[in-house]
C-alpha cells in the first residue's frame, strides 16, 4: 500500500472560526476549528493513516517501521520527518509573532526552526496580513513600541486574495488577519514567539503568554524583500517544494513519485482520483493523501485544485 488518506488533527484555538468543517469538509465536532494539521508526524498533532492496511496507524508510526521506503532518499538529510502542513481559518487576527532559524530553535527548544509559506484559499474584502516592518527600525525602537503596544504603526501590511502566496522566512515578524484562510505548509516545528495579541485573554481567563526576550533575539527589524519563485514552483527551499495544479475531466495530472521523495497531494478545491498501477484512492475539498516515493507513475483525475509538496 503507497497511497493512503490522512486524518488531521485539529486546533480549537480562540482566533478561529469554523469554515474548515463547513467549507472544507474537515471532521470536527467543537464550535471553533482555527487549524487542520493535515499532514503531520509533530508530537503536538499527528496524523492518522485512514484507509488500507495501515489504517488508524499515525503517520509517524509508519514512517518509524518502513522510513527508507517511503520517505525518499532527499529526506535523509533531516534527523525528523521535514514539513507540516496545515489548513488555517482565521475568523480573528492572528497574533503578532515571530519564529525561530534551525540554530536558535535546536538550542533553545530542542526543534526544528520554522520556514513557512502561505497560499491563500479565500479572503474576505480588505483582508489583510503583517509581514515585516515597512522600513527598517532600530533594535531600541523595537523595544520601545513593545513596551507601548504600538507595535502595528510601523509593520508592513499586505492585503491578500485568493491564489496569493507569501513566503515567510525565520525571524520575519508576521501575523494572519482576520477573514483569511490558507493552507500554510512549513517546517515540522511548533514553535512561535507572540509579541503582540490585542490585550486577549485565553481559555483560563488569563492574558496569553508572550515571548519577548526571544522575539528580540531572532527577529529581523526590516522590510522583507519580496518572494519571488522560479516561474515553475509556487514556493521552494531547502525544506519543501509546493506546486498548485487544476485537474480537469478532460486534463489529468501524469506525475511520478522517484526515490527521491513522498508526494503529498492536499485537496483544496473539488474531488480527484489518485491512482496508480496497482491501486486507487479518492480525494474530496479539505482531503489530504500521502504518496510513497517509489510509487512511480501516478495520475490525479477528476475535476479539483490541488496543492502538491515535495522535498527537494
Amino acid at each position: 500500500m503507497n497511497i493512503f488518506k490522512l486524518k488531521p488533527a485539529c486546533k480549537d484555538y480562540l482566533w478561529g472560526g469554523h469554515r474548515l468543517v463547513e467549507e472544507f469538509g474537515i471532521k470536527y465536532e467543537g464550535d471553533v476549528c482555527a487549524e487542520a494539521w493535515v499532514l503531520s508526524c509533530h508530537k503536538d498533532g499527528e496524523s492518522i493513516i485512514t484507509s488500507g492496511i495501515h489504517k488508524n496507524r499515525t503517520l509517524s508510526e509508519l514512517i518509524a517501521s518502513e522510513k527508507d521506503k517511503i520517505l525518499g532518499t532527499n529526506c535523509s538529510k533531516f534527523e525528523e520527518f521535514p514539513i507540516l502542513i496545515k489548513l488555517i481559518d482565521a475568523k480573528k487576527p492572528l497574533s503578532i509573532q515571530v519564529h525561530p532559524d534551525d540554530e536558535y530553535a535546536r538550542e533553545h527548544e530542542n526543534q526544528y526552526g520554522k520556514t513557512e509559506m502561505w497560499y491563500i484559499l479565500g479572503a474576505e474584502e480588505g483582508a489583510f496580513l503583517y509581514q515585516g516592518f515597512e522600513k527598517e527600525i532600530t533594535k531600541e525602537e523595537f523595544e520601545k513600541r513593545i513596551k507601548e503596544n504600538t507595535l502595528e504603526e510601523v509593520l508592513h501590511k499586505v492585503y491578500v486574495k485568493k491564489g496569493d502566496v507569501i513566503f515567510i522566512a525565520p525571524g520575519t515578524l508576521h501575523a494572519i488577519g482576520a477573514g483569511i484562510i490558507l493552507a500554510e505548509i512549513q517546517q515540522s516545528s511548533n514553535v512561535t514567539y507572540r509579541i503582540y495579541d490585542y490585550g486577549r485573554l485565553g481559555a483560563d481567563g488569563r492574558p496569553r503568554q508572550l515571548h519577548i526576550k526571544q522575539s528580540i533575539d531572532v527577529t529581523k527589524l526590516e522590510k522583507p524583500a519580496p518572494y519571488t519563485c522560479d516561474g515553475e514552483h509556487l514556493a521552494k527551499c531547502k525544506y519543501f517544494c509546493v506546486d498548485q495544479f487544476s485537474i480537469k475531466v478532460d486534463a489529468p495530472l501524469n506525475a511520478v513519485a522517484d526515490e527521491k521523495s513522498f508526494v503529498s497531494v492536499l485537496v483544496v478545491d473539488g474531488n480527484c482520483m489518485i491512482s496508480s498501477e496497482s491501486e486507487e484512492i479518492t480525494a474530496r475539498k479539505g482531503e489530504s493523501v500521502f504518496i510513497s516515493a517509489g510509487t512511480g507513475k501516478y495520475t490525479i483525475s477528476g475535476q479539483a485544485e490541488i496543492v502538491v509538496t515535495t522535498i527537494p
